[in-house]
């Protein structure tokens, strides 16, 4: 028996509770390990209050990151004792997830857990820092460099925006972070932010072309604040979007793509290729410092999850949760 989030949907409603398992009700894998360290996402919080329809199949465990050593392994790339590394591919939505003290898994979504990283460390980054290189990546292989100008964050106080402001300050770019929580400025300073933007100034309907200002952006909130991002940037520019904290909707004209060579990359975490991972990890395994990552994240145990996640869709939680296992 091991102890973990389980998410039901019957007759009796929709809840998640801390609860005993029996390790026969693990899905099907090739990998069983045991769990030292997850996260709580914007993801896992909609998954656990059920704001949002993120769970595929009842019954669930939640917790699309984990870092683990493995127990039982029937694949040729583990044995039992290596540290392994798991972001996205489903995981807590379709599969059963890290808020727990055991997971079985496919091989095929492991990475070894980087030698520059503890399980804590790891999970402190977790997939909003890994979010947030593919973000970056993305921005450099358009050619954007420090000498282009200025770089947006929207949702800057969350965990993927943290890690963009603290990575792109890191780079030498200069970072405006936007932000509904003024009271955090000084966080986002000590990141690296240059300026602090008020989320109003981007939240609400815009002009579909306006004042030329970004080299490049990365949005994590969607809706008139990504629409508004693609207006204001420059000839040439990127845009990514990896969030939709705001919503679903994208009110844009096709002006900044046609009239300025504007470019929207959208920025998936969940199903990326191995190469595409393991690239990002090297990176944030050659920007980080274990001060760096301190300065982002807070620790929790399991009896706290369920009433964090509540917390972090308030929007009264900053930067990453770790789950210690």
């Amino acid at each position: 028996m091991f102890n973990g989030i389980l998410i039901r949907k019957d007759e009796q409603g929709y809840r998640a509770e801390l609860t005993a398992l029996d390790e026969q009700q693990l899905p099907a894998g090739d990998v069983t390990v045991k769990v030292l360290a997850s996260t709580l996402n914007y993801k896992d919080a909609l998954a656990i209050t059920g704001q949002s329809p993120v769970v595929r199949s009842f019954p669930m465990v939640p917790g699309i990151d984990l870092v683990a050593e493995v127990l039982h392994s029937d694949s040729a790339r583990f044995q039992s004792g290596d540290k392994v590394l798991l972001n996205g591919f489903g995981v807590g939505e379709s599969h059963w997830g890290g808020l727990a003290e055991k997971a079985r898994l496919n091989s095929d979504w492991l990475l070894p857990l980087p030698e520059a990283f503890t399980a804590e460390q790891a999970m402190a980054i977790g997939t909003a820092g890994y979010t947030a290189m593919l973000c970056i990546l993305a921005l450099q292989k358009h050619g954007i460099t420090t000498a282009h100008g200025e770089i947006l964050v929207t949702g800057a106080n969350g965990g993927v925006g943290s890690y963009a402001v603290l990575l792109l300050n890191k780079l030498g770019y200069k970072v405006v972070a936007s932000t509904g929580r003024p009271d955090e400025s000084h966080y986002l300073t000590q990141l690296g932010a240059a300026e602090i933007l008020p989320r109003e100034q981007l939240s609400v309907a815009g002009k579909p072309l306006q004042k030329e200002r970004w080299a490049g952006v990365v949005d994590c909130v969607g809706s008139h604040t990504l629409a508004n991002a693609c207006a204001s940037t420059r000839y040439g520019g990127a845009v990514t979007a990896c969030g939709l904290a705001q919503g679903m909707d994208f009110p844009v004209s096709v002006a900044p793509f046609i009239l300025r060579g504007v470019t929207l990359y959208g920025i998936d975490s969940v199903m990326r290729p191995l190469a595409d991972r393991m690239e990002a990890w090297q990176r944030l395994s050659e920007l980080l410092l274990p001060d760096n990552i301190n300065q982002i994240a807070q620790v929790i145990s399991l009896d706290q999850v369920i009433t964090t996640a509540a917390q972090l869709l308030q929007g009264t939680v900053r930067g990453r949760v770790i789950v210690k296992i």
